[in-house]
């Protein structure tokens, strides 16, 4: 892993997953010399179960990707289960099951220049017991992972900052049960809005530990929503009792050919926000109004988080979404965000992740590019 001192340059390649326990695409890149088994440093990607508590894709994706990093690699399992492998449920619409594969290489396999280019750190936070989440333990817990993270980036600056990817616990009967056996309360007992909640702590969580917020108090997570993180973008899951995070920025002198940048979208509709995130990313050399076929083939990947908005309006026309008792409302929002996000990109394998409160402005949520300044 890199450190402070001498961060290594980054390879990210995106791959599609054909089936939910496909992991052929990583373990094409590794027969073809693309990367190496040994320097995957971190996974974020989608598949197609229901994004809810009981998504198990999640873990059947995990599990495949994690044997082929073993099979073709020398590191134990043991090792390969620290890597954030980081999945988000759900490919409502259509939005593409794939995956995004970071991985270090040798400076000398990749161009030189002192232009900022991707770094990526990664780091487990202190585990995560039921009753901290939605309260300031598990605030203070990620905002520590964080800044670890950030050192083994090798970014000094909050500013460089791009992307904070977390994946958390989220609350089961299983782990309900066991904090009231030790004598603890939790934030609440509907397992799919633990959901949410697991989601929005950590984000102020990032937001502290980027200078984004002071130290909220505990009446204002996942309900003061004038507080936010313009990176984060947080999942949950069964899987784990850590938060793992992995931090994306730009680092000069790194080397590579890769780049990062991100903007907010203001509201579901808002394709000028994903532009904005190219732009940020290092293609300045968009037109004022872009097409798709400007960005000949440099975009390596869009990810976003979403919301409905809690006033049941986008740009003042009502929606039902949190009034449908029939299809919720993490679907349908999901559904449209990614439609708009791959509408920009011409690409449906772009990663949009529900549950966004405290990630970006109510109603929106961040968006981050990575992208290849020089490919095309």
């Amino acid at each position: 892993m890199s450190n402070l001192s001498n961060p290594q340059p980054i390879e990210v390649h995106k791959v599609a997953l054909e089936s939910v326990s496909d992991a052929s695409g990583l373990a094409d890149l590794i027969d073809k010399g693309l990367i190496e088994a040994d320097r995957v440093i971190a996974v974020i990607g989608k598949t197609e179960g229901n994004g809810g508590v009981n998504d198990y894709t999640r873990i059947i994706a995990d599990r495949a990707f994690r044997e082929v990093l073993e099979a073709r690699g020398t590191r134990p399992m043991d090792e390969i289960k620290q890597i954030p492998i980081v999945w988000s449920g759900g490919t409502d619409g259509v939005i593409s099951p794939h995956a995004t594969i970071f991985a270090t290489t040798d400076a000398d396999k990749v161009p030189a220049t002192d232009e900022p280019r991707l770094s990526v750190g990664y780091a487990m936070s202190e585990q995560i017991f039921p009753e901290d989440i939605g309260r300031l333990p598990m605030v203070e817990k990620v905002a520590a992972g964080v800044k670890i993270a950030m050192e083994r980036a090798g970014i000094t600056d909050p500013a460089d900052v791009h992307y904070v990817q977390t994946k958390t616990p989220l609350l089961t009967l299983e782990t309900i049960t066991d904090a009231k056996r030790r004598g603890k309360d939790v934030w609440t007992e509907d397992t799919l809005k633990s959901m949410d909640v697991s989601n929005s702590t950590t984000a102020l969580g990032v937001a502290l530990a980027l200078g984004e917020i002071e130290m909220p108090k505990t009446e204002q997570i996942h309900k003061d929503l004038s507080l936010f993180s313009s990176v984060a973008s947080c999942s949950s899951g069964v899987e784990l009792d850590q938060a793992q995070i992995v931090v994306l920025g730009n680092v000069r002198g790194v080397g590579g050919r890769f780049r990062i940048g991100h903007s907010v979208m203001k509201d579901a509709l808002d394709a000028d926000g994903v532009w904005e995130s190219i732009r940020s990313a290092g293609l300045d050399d968009l037109p004022e109004r872009p097409h798709t076929s400007d960005l000949r083939g440099r975009v390596v990947n869009v990810f976003c988080k979403c919301e409905a908005d809690p006033t049941g309006r986008v740009r003042d026309r009502r929606n039902i979404m949190l009034d449908d008792s029939d299809v919720h409302w993490h679907r349908q929002i999901k559904s449209c965000v990614g439609g708009v996000v791959a509408s920009v990109t011409g690409d449906p394998a772009v990663f949009v992740s529900v549950a966004a409160v405290h990630q970006g402005p109510s109603g929106g949520g961040p968006v981050i590019a990575i992208v290849e300044p020089d490919a095309g």
